[in-house]
């Protein structure tokens, strides 16, 4: 049985994931404006991997016996001064989701919950992978650059990145397992 607490905070947790989901979709549609495809299919993945992580979490509340609620949020940011600086807050929110999973594993490592515990390690090797790779994307961005052609290229490399995350997900659902 989960605490109260520990149950606020995985609630917590579903509503960031929520928001997260959103604020991809919302900056996957302004690359599609901007005619950035490749940026667009790429974000358009994330905000779906994200709804995937809240329903993981949904899911385990649901198995405690625990309720779940979602709540209302503000709506994410609509407008970007660049695709760097877009990826620059995606990068941000990133470490944020890092800190709000490893205040959740603090917490069930202090009450100690260690069901929960064990739960959460999906998540902390998920946020490392999450902020290496767009960490690499704003290396690409500074390596390659934004004026001129470099947009289109960073906007292709984006694009090689979302159709590797495909074929990913492809060999892994073929091989049987979850992605």
């Amino acid at each position: 049985m989960l605490s109260p607490a520990m149950i606020d905070r995985l609630n917590e947790q579903i509503n960031l994931e929520i928001y997260s989901s959103h604020l991809y979709l919302q900056m996957s549609s302004w690359c599609a404006h901007k005619a950035l495809e490749g940026s667009a299919l790429f974000l358009g993945q994330h905000a779906d991997e994200e709804m995937m992580h809240m329903r993981r979490l949904l899911g385990y509340l649901n198995e405690t016996g625990a309720l779940v609620i979602i709540k209302g949020m503000e709506a994410p940011p609509s407008d970007f001064n660049s695709l760097t600086e877009m990826f620059e807050k995606i990068y941000s929110h990133e470490q944020l989701v890092t800190s709000k999973i490893n205040d959740l594993v603090h917490l069930a490592n202090t009450e100690p919950d260690y069901s929960t515990l064990q739960f959460l390690q999906w998540y902390v090797a998920e946020q490392h992978q999450e902020e290496f790779l767009f960490k690499s994307v704003l290396d690409k961005i500074k390596l390659i650059g934004t004026e001129g052609q470099g947009l289109f290229f960073i906007d292709q490399e984006i694009a090689k990145l979302a159709a590797n995350s495909t074929a990913l997900e492809t060999t892994t659902m073929n091989a049987g397992g979850a992605a």
